[in-house]
């Protein structure tokens, strides 16, 4: 079984990347939907206890943010695989700025994700880490980093 995690800004492409390439097989799990983290915790403990592969579908920018969920797939023998969506903050701000609604993010919000963005690591224990690129058109180029980013 497996835990995604998704490291990476507001607009950088990670839903569009799940609906691509996760929608069949993994269960998305995103606090802009489940708005508090006491539903998130439950659908997460439910995926676990039930051997649901899922997706974490959120910024999760810093390694502090991540252990939480680590954590909890090494407790239940999950594989922990980080995506990393690496994408300049001018390209985030274009494709924020092109979003409508609610799906739309205040500018401060991105910059402020921004500069808390860690890069993943072996050490926080992932057993595998890709880097995602996003190209405007919807598609996504991803490399499997050995060993370190």
């Amino acid at each position: 079984m497996e835990m995604v995690i998704f490291i990476g800004a507001q607009g950088s492409g990670k839903s569009t990347f799940f609906q691509e390439r996760f929608r069949d097989t993994h269960l998305r799990i995103n606090l802009d939907m489940l708005r508090t983290r006491h539903r998130e915790r439950g659908i997460i403990d439910a995926c676990l206890a039930f051997k649901q592969p899922l997706v974490i579908d959120n910024t999760n920018p810093t390694q502090d943010q991540r252990a939480v969920y680590l954590k909890k797939a090494r407790a239940a023998k999950f594989a922990a695989t980080a995506y990393f969506f690496d994408v300049p903050g001018e390209h985030l701000l274009a494709r924020n700025a092109q979003r409508t609604g609610k799906a739309r993010v205040p500018e401060r919000a991105v910059l402020s994700t921004l500069r808390m963005l860690q890069r993943p690591s072996r050490e926080e224990g992932f057993d595998a880490i890709y880097t995602v690129c996003a190209y405007g058109n919807g598609e996504f180029s991803v490399e499997e980093i050995a060993d370190e980013i």
